[in-house]
């Protein structure tokens, strides 16, 4: 297949530095020449600037740096339809994980409707009224949906870009108490770390990918690294014990290249500075060959 891979050294929507230099860190492991390894065409890579802020202090403690964010979001969103509608796969490098409300609303405008699969500890559907912290990554679900305020609503000409019914949670283990009832009330299927443990991954994915599937064109996978077990992967910015195995998340991978049905892929919150050589970003790059077609035999 085609891929265009696209870095996003965003840093904004976590409030913390050091995940603005994922991208670099997931191509220093290789990821282009391991793609065409498995006989995929990989065009030039692209970089999303980021801008500085406008003042040393967020201006809204709710919404913190929201207009830098908003730049790079619909900026993002058109390179994604683009490379889409060009006939290629699009791989976000993150950045923090509100670069997806670019990479969604875009993929969302070329493959109508879309189902998304958002493997993550954490829900990212707060708002301003639930938000412990302001910090815009973990709002960016909610505003897919639908669900978020202005300006995040207003991405890419408007939402919401993806039905919540059409959405599957996969792997959370930690949620705010206000960002519960709105993922409850908007009907957002939510497939926790408990039910990998009773189930199994492979019938936890089966699921996943059946629902954001069904009457849509096609599936935009994001992946938070934090999904994983820290011992897994060190190197993100807000880990919570008791994650994913990396067989487990292979597996799941894996499934996604077999439905045939993947549109796009993010891989964020990467943090070198938090990292154990390169253990994170290296373990990003090998996920991303699962999800395109690598496989044991």
């Amino acid at each position: 297949m085609r891929i265009s891979l696209i870095g996003v050294p965003m840093y904004l929507g976590a409030n913390r530095p050091g995940v603005d230099l994922g991208p670099t860190a997931i191509r220093y492991t290789g990821i282009a020449p391991k793609l065409r390894d498995l006989g995929h065409d990989v065009g030039p890579f692209e970089t999303i600037p980021v801008p500085d802020p406008a003042a040393p202090a967020p201006q809204d403690a709710k919404l913190k740096y929201v207009d830098e964010i908003m730049v790079v979001a619909n900026d993002l969103a058109t390179c994604v339809r683009r490379h889409i509608l060009a006939g290629a796969l699009p791989i976000m490098l993150g950045g923090d994980h509100s670069i997806a409300l670019g990479s969604v609303s875009g993929a969302s405008q070329a493959r109508q409707p879309l189902g998304v699969i958002w493997m993550d500890t954490h829900g990212d559907f707060n708002d301003v009224k639930t938000t412990p912290s302001g910090h815009i990554h973990g709002m960016i679900l909610g505003a897919l949906c639908g669900f978020g305020d202005a300006p995040l609503s207003a991405v890419a000409g408007g939402g919401p870009h993806v039905a919540p019914d059409q959405v599957v949670i996969v792997g959370a283990r930690e949620f705010d108490p206000g960002e519960k009832r709105r993922l409850s009330a908007a009907g957002v299927h939510v497939l926790t770390m408990a039910e990998i443990d009773r189930r199994g991954m492979a019938d936890v994915m089966r699921q996943a990918i059946e629902l954001a599937s069904a009457g849509t064109a096609g599936i935009h996978v994001s992946f938070d690294l934090d999904v994983l077990d820290p011992r897994e992967a060190p190197g993100v910015g807000t880990p919570v014990p008791g994650g994913i195995t990396l067989r487990e998340a292979h597996l799941a991978m894996e499934m996604i290249a077999s439905s045939n049905a993947l549109v796009s892929l993010d891989l964020v919150e990467v943090n070198p500075l938090l990292d154990v050589r390169n253990q994170t970003a290296e373990l990003a790059v090998e996920l991303a060959l699962s999800a395109v077609g690598k496989c044991i035999i």
